[in-house]
């Protein structure tokens, strides 16, 4: 049907006639001459119709934006002064001599190339328009770039691609399953996978060394910008293999997918940061590196003032008194932007922001500007004031409470003012974060919660975990990237007795053990491998490098943030029929007069 691609078509072709087809992007009228801007997803080509081609402009006069056409041309040289440096075809146009009207098209619900903001509901609505954009279209292709490297490397490198099912059972993963019905087995139900973490290990114990997958995940959790309830990760797993081998042979993908798709240079080496020392310094275990800003311990200077704000938590073992420095910060931060960043911080538990504004360093107290000054002495400023390394004209952040409400908190506002102060030091910074805690206390549950999962092996011998629980760590790693992390994995338990103790640890008693994971225990009997990997977030990767602010972006058909699909109408009711069948009877929410459906 046609010999070139629109975007294609350059001085090569000078006086070939071709057939091209795609969608009309604009049409001008210019005195009798008419233009028309033909679309595919290679590009643009301006074509001209004349006159003196009577029934081709004729259908030209009648043609409009969207419209399929076919037109057969030949190509020649733009008039001097018409190029345009900035298309691909820009040197030449299209004579027309023949179109061809392959379909037409209504008005479209929005400008297919246009400044305007649309609402994202209706761009899900008419995610078919959407995605004729360029800007969509530069996004699926760095997608689908992005997806062949990553495959072409991991081959090179002896590893297979196995596909795992996606019916499986059950087993608790940190979120919710979506649960699917089974018609032949009777009040049974299969769960669509968080992740192939179990089955990757049985190919691990089946010998097959190295396996990765691009494949499809399921969770049912709270969505926000960078989650959705189906997405797509890399899923990598080794066998014989440590944890600073994967990470190295890990480091090189990703330096190789940066160069060859986005022409990016990372880092030789990454560095590596223990989970500590990210939560001491940035009040987060996916730290920005690019932000200059740090956190910084004062509780032992304020244990013994007179403001109980500070004096409390630092005296408490489970609190945290911190304090940021931002330089510049009294010059570029009015009171209203004080005022609004403690309405900020309140988000996250915070009970206020309080702060010293640095006029005069050598003046020592009375050079200090802050209604809290008065409550602690001269000595404890200057301490505090050298631990923060504090210059004339800077602003000092303070936070101070539970230490997991000063770190999410001062965390949070640490990004915040890194963005909004356009502080960011270089483009990319990844770091891997490693050692992390094998557990977090739960104090609601009075129980122990997996920071990974349940099967991340810890980095002692079962009778020091046994011992001290809260206090061991893991062989886990994760890949963060201008604080998102994209990356993460851990180095597996393969011996049986370790994994009975961290299902102990957790509450996971023998009998419940055996019912949702005899199958892995079995397994472990058999000779299972030292193995470990990873899954990368595949939707996040392609977000960072087209620089998008959202994974909805960079997924065809994605679901909105309540999890619904605005194109197809989905979720929605089925019949009654279908429930009988699964033998399913439906009861309606307490307060609420009908099923819900998405509209």
């Amino acid at each position: 049907m046609r010999t070139h691609k629109c975007g294609e078509l350059n001085k090569q072709q000078l006086g070939a006639t071709v057939d091209i087809c795609g969608w009309v992007h604009r049409r001008r009228d210019h005195g009798g001459v008419i233009f028309i801007d033909l679309r595919d997803r290679a590009g643009l080509v301006q074509v001209v119709v004349d006159p003196d081609v009577a029934d081709t402009f004729t259908i030209a006069e009648h043609v409009r934006s969207e419209y399929v056409l076919k037109i057969s041309g030949i190509v020649r040289d733009r008039p001097a002064g018409t190029t345009n440096p900035n298309m691909n075809s820009g040197e030449i146009e299209l004579l027309a001599k023949h179109i061809e009207v392959l379909n037409e098209s209504e008005t479209p619900p929005f400008p297919i190339e246009s400044d305007i903001e649309v609402n994202e509901e209706l761009r899900l609505r008419y995610r078919y328009i959407d995605l004729r954009r360029t800007a969509m279209q530069e996004k699926m292709k760095v997608r689908r770039d992005v997806t062949r490297i990553l495959r072409n490397f991991l081959d090179d490198n002896e590893f297979f691609e196995i596909e795992t099912p996606y019916l499986t059972k059950a087993t608790p993963e940190g979120a919710r399953d979506y649960i699917v019905p089974s018609r032949t087995h009777e009040n049974s139900f299969f769960a669509l996978p968080q992740s192939p973490q179990l089955y990757k290990q049985m190919l691990m114990i089946a010998g097959m060394d190295r396996y990765y997958q691009v494949v499809r995940c399921f969770r049912d959790e709270d969505l926000r910008a960078d989650r959705q309830p189906e997405f797509t990760q890399l899923d990598i797993e080794t066998s014989f293999m440590n944890e600073d081998e994967i990470m190295v042979i890990m480091e090189e993908m990703i330096r190789q997918l940066f160069a060859k798709v986005i022409n990016v240079e990372l880092d030789a080496k990454f560095p590596r940061m223990s989970y500590q020392e990210a939560i001491s310094r940035y009040g987060i275990d996916r730290p920005d590196l690019r932000i200059p800003l740090e956190l910084v311990d004062i509780a032992d200077d304020m244990k013994d003032v007179d403001f109980k704000v500070f004096s409390a938590p630092a005296n408490d073992p489970k609190g945290r008194v911190a304090a940021m420095r931002v330089p510049n910060g009294g010059e570029l931060l009015s009171r209203k932007d004080i005022d609004d960043l403690t309405k900020f911080v309140s988000i996250y538990g915070a009970r206020g922001l309080a702060y010293i504004k640095v006029n005069d360093l050598a003046a020592g107290i009375d050079g200090l500007q802050s209604p809290i000054v008065k409550f602690a002495s001269a000595d404890v400023w200057a301490s505090v004031m050298a631990k923060t390394g504090a210059q004339d004209g800077d602003l000092i952040f303070f936070g101070a409470d539970k230490a997991s409400i000063v770190n999410e908190a001062m965390g949070a506002l640490r990004v915040k003012l890194g963005h909004d102060l356009k502080l960011l030091q270089g483009e990319w910074k990844p770091v891997w974060v490693v050692d992390f805690p094998m557990f977090d206390w739960d104090e609601k549950s009075g129980r122990f919660n997996a920071i990974h999962h349940p099967f991340t092996a810890p980095s002692c011998s079962v009778e020091d975990l046994v011992a001290n629980p809260g206090t061991a760590l893991s062989r886990a790693y994760d890949l963060v990237l201008n604080g998102t992390e994209v990356g993460g994995g851990s180095i597996r338990i393969n011996r049986t007795a370790m994994q009975q103790t961290v299902f102990e640890i957790l509450g996971i008693g023998e009998e419940e053990a055996r019912e949702k994971f005899g199958f892995l225990l079995d397994a472990l009997k058999y000779g299972a491998p030292p193995h470990g990997g990873l899954a990368f977030g595949l939707d996040r990767l392609v977000m960072l490098m087209t620089g998008s602010t959202s994974i909805r972006d960079v997924i065809a058909f994605p679901k909105t943030q309540s999890a619904a699909c605005p194109l197809v109408s989905a979720p929605a009711v089925v019949t009654d029929e279908q429930l009988k069948e699964l033998g399913i009877r439906l009861i309606k929410p307490a307060g609420k007069e009908k099923t819900p459906q998405t509209k």
